[in-house]
């Protein structure tokens, strides 16, 4: 029976990778990427050598097709995302659903590891009991509906945003709003903002406004 794992990697500190999703990338046939570039440093900092092949989000069927003949082989495979837990605002979902049509007696067993999401809520101070997680803000067309679902919510709201558009992002956000604002988490610039968004903002600005953020929001109480 082929086996695919689901490996999470560090977000930003290599050390946060486990001790058996080390094992497993030793051990698996093949390593499916988001870009194979990123994850060979990751194999490199560890001495691993494995052939790895990019499966990202707009991979086309043709791909799928391969990985499923591979595993069709008995081969044991991983698949990674840059940074983070697989198919999280990351790819991998769709692969996922089509293997799992496709062979009804694949394993697919968890690596658990590093999620921004999940490390930023930890250190946040909002209740987590329940939240909800909405990926990444639209560019253009229906940010005005996800800001009104954020600003609905009775739940601790998440979600991730870009180096590019958090500035505007925060002035989009009501200014009675609580805020964390987490940024390279793990990494040697980790910082964390707390505040309305607009005191945010000034901080932010006081800073180079570099890498990516988690934001984290509840009501005030």
């Amino acid at each position: 029976m082929s086996v695919l794992y689901i490996i999470a990697t560090p977000i930003g500190n290599l050390e946060d990778l486990s001790f058996r999703a080390l094992r497993i990338l030793k051990e698996v046939d093949l390593i499916l990427c988001e870009d194979t570039r990123v994850t060979k440093k990751l194999l490199s900092h560890y001495q691993i050598s494995k052939p790895t092949i990019s499966y990202y989000q707009h991979s086309k069927l043709l791909k799928s097709k391969y990985i499923l003949e591979e595993l069709k082989k008995g081969k044991n495979l991983a698949l990674v995302s840059d940074a983070g837990t697989p198919t999280i605002s990351d790819p991998g979902a769709q692969l996922i659903d089509y293997l799992t049509n496709q062979l009804e007696d694949l394993k697919i067993i968890p690596i658990p590891g590093s999620s921004a999401l999940i490390t930023a809520l930890s250190i946040s101070g909002f209740s987590a009991d329940k939240f909800v997680f909405l990926g990444f803000p639209p560019s253009k067309k229906k940010r005005k509906k996800f800001f009104q679902e954020v600003f609905d919510s009775k739940y601790t709201v998440v979600f991730y945003e870009s180096c590019h558009r958090i500035i505007r992002t925060l002035e989009e956000l009501d200014s009675t709003l609580q805020i964390v604002v987490c940024r390279e988490l793990t990494k040697k610039f980790e910082t964390t903002y707390r505040g309305t968004s607009e005191e945010i903002i000034n901080q932010l600005k006081e800073d180079k406004i570099k890498g990516e953020f988690v934001v984290i929001i509840q009501r005030n109480k």
